[in-house]
């Protein structure tokens, strides 16, 4: 649920801050019904074909962990904050395969931030985010930017 007075503003996030949360049980269902529609591959939806591939076994498309991984965000932080929005991922890579019945986790970063030039009552924060399976093995990472609301829009900013 969206909060109506947003709990997180651009002043929140400070460069160095972590942040883990997150805890989503992947299944079998989920990986099939998600490459049906978005990912068609056999290594997404044929058991056999999976384990015939260099994967080893049914693993969910790197599209459907990067999917998990914004309803995480969204409920770790986003709906209760002064998000307007993702300006830019700068890079995803997917580095280990997502199994059925992986669980999946994350690490969230504040690499850097600055208020917006052209729009003095936002900020912009990039983020640097880590997903781990129940290993702790990191499965997939991205860096990217988010702009948020700034709490106080008049006042000067520190860098």
């Amino acid at each position: 649920m969206v909060s109506e007075m947003p709990k997180y503003y651009w002043e929140d996030f400070k460069v160095g801050d972590t942040l883990e949360f997150g805890t989503k049980h992947v299944t079998r269902e989920e990986i099939l019904e998600f490459a049906s529609e978005f990912d068609p591959q056999p290594f997404h939806l044929d058991e056999e074909a999976a384990k015939k591939s260099i994967l080893g076994g049914l693993c969910a498309s790197g599209w459907h962990t990067s999917a998990m991984l914004k309803r995480m965000i969204c409920d770790a932080f986003v709906l209760e904050s002064a998000s307007v929005g993702i300006p830019s991922i700068e890079e995803i890579r997917w580095k280990k395969p997502v199994y059925v019945d992986d669980v999946l986790s994350v690490k969230r970063t504040c690499i850097e931030r600055r208020t917006s030039k052209r729009q003095p009552g936002m900020g912009l924060t990039r983020f640097a985010y880590e997903v781990f399976n129940q290993k702790r093995e990191v499965v997939m990472t991205m860096v990217g930017w988010v702009k948020y609301g700034r709490r106080h829009a008049d006042e000067a900013v520190e860098a």
